[in-house]
């Protein structure tokens, strides 16, 4: 019986959520008229629109905690855990400042989502040398413009549920060394809950929340104090997600 509801809840997920993109598509065409900055940021108001009214059609509940005080006038690199497709609503939920996510090219090739997600982040093409570099110049760009970068530190989901993260890529300590830019690292607490990365028919509706930890200072850090720095965010990221969810000790 359980299996039958999730079955026909996740179809029915699945179909409500495209409606609603569908429905955003045209509002999400027109952002470029608005240039790079001002368009973007709307694409972004766009999608919160959308995944709010997901959230209500399907009877998600969104939830933003803050650890520490934000200061949502200062630039971060974000960061936060993956270990789900529904890590992805929440985070653009949680926003209150102008952000752009670090995203894969790949994605670009689903129909209709493709359109929104080419124009709502900054690819990275791993193809070659050229194409990577192009996108960390692209977030730099965005930094300079006042605009806050948000990376999935570990690239892909996590699937092993017994440990809250993977090992995570350079790429997100590498940029805020860079850049001086702080890290703030975030947690999504309940996407394996509401979809198991497992399969697409595991949907199931309540709480999706996401915790704002403190900042990191990278002030003085440099490349050298990378490995440094990955590995006290992770330690960070690491307690914060067993304060929230069970995992085995850590070892």
């Amino acid at each position: 019986m359980i299996k039958a509801f999730r079955f026909l809840f996740s179809l029915y997920g699945l179909i409500t959520f495209v409606i609603v993109m569908c429905l955003a598509l045209p509002f999400v065409l027109v952002t470029p008229l608005w240039g790079k900055v001002k368009g973007g940021n709307m694409v972004y108001a766009i999608c919160r629109v959308w995944a709010k009214t997901w959230y209500l059609l399907c009877g998600f509940k969104h939830e933003t905690l803050y650890e520490h005080p934000h200061d949502a006038s200062k630039q971060y690199v974000f960061v936060a855990n993956h270990a789900s497709y529904m890590d992805i609503p929440p985070i653009v939920l949680a926003f209150n400042q102008p952000v752009r996510v670090l995203g894969k090219y790949e994605m670009v090739r689903y129909p209709i989502f493709g359109v929104i997600y080419r124009l709502a982040v900054v690819m990275v093409d791993r193809r070659d040398a050229e194409r990577r570099a192009k996108s960390v110049r692209a977030l730099k760009k965005a930094l300079q413009l006042g605009i806050s970068i948000f990376i999935y530190p570990e690239g892909t989901f996590n699937e092993d549920d017994s440990k809250p993260l993977r090992e995570m890529f350079d790429g997100a300590f590498r940029l805020a060394i860079e850049t001086q830019t702080p890290i703030k690292p975030m947690l999504v607490i309940d996407a394996l809950d509401r979809l198991h990365h497992s399969s697409i028919f595991s949907l199931n509706p309540g709480k999706n929340r996401v915790v704002f930890l403190d900042e990191i200072s990278v002030e003085g850090l440099r490349l050298s104090d990378l490995p440094l720095l990955k590995s006290n965010v992770a330690a960070v990221m690491d307690a914060g997600l067993r304060r929230y969810r069970s995992y085995p000790a850590a070892s």
